[in-house]
């Protein structure tokens, strides 16, 4: 297959001198990531998914959390200090964050929006989440994810036992 294109988190990992590992696999079109998880061998409470919300304010939010979990607007709000957010719309995704919905990575985005990593993640030896692309995972250590984008631990998911099924 020749040489691997590098994505732009891994050029800025790369000149941060911080070291990932990568995955990659067969993705022509989104697919979430559970499904990459399950594609990839990767635990699922190790795969983080990139969402992107904008606040009442009109400043723009990412949130790093794991792919089984959903983001609390609430707790979202409160961490971000605005009154309210709400998710980005998928049409918005790539000129906000120059990445393709699937492909969004918390590191490189088009512009710093301030990033928050669900807090379970400061345990953990490695994460996974995208690469830049569809079709790209990176480890890394959860503390260098934050070092690279200057983000911030916080608890901002919902709770198990508050998701009620409809």
């Amino acid at each position: 297959m020749g040489k691997e294109l590098k994505t732009n988190a891994m050029r800025i990992l790369d000149r941060a001198g911080i070291s990932y590992g990568l995955i990659t696999y067969e993705c022509d079109e989104f697919i979430d990531g559970i499904h990459v998880a399950d594609q990839t061998g990767v635990p699922r409470e190790l795969s983080y998914k990139t969402l992107l919300a904008r606040g009442k304010s009109g400043a723009i939010y990412c949130y790093v959390l794991p792919v089984e979990k959903e983001i609390d607007l609430k707790a979202g709000a409160r961490t971000a200090g605005e009154k309210s957010i709400e998710m980005l719309h998928v049409k918005e995704i790539q000129s906000v964050s120059g990445y393709v919905r699937g492909g969004v990575s918390p590191i490189g985005l088009k512009k710093p929006f301030p990033v928050f990593v669900e807090e379970d993640a400061s345990i953990e030896e490695l994460i996974y989440l995208s690469g830049g692309r569809r079709g790209t995972t990176l480890s890394l250590h959860p503390e260098d994810l934050v070092k690279v984008t200057g983000a911030k631990f916080a608890h901002f998911c919902r709770d198990e036992e508050s998701i009620t099924e409809n």
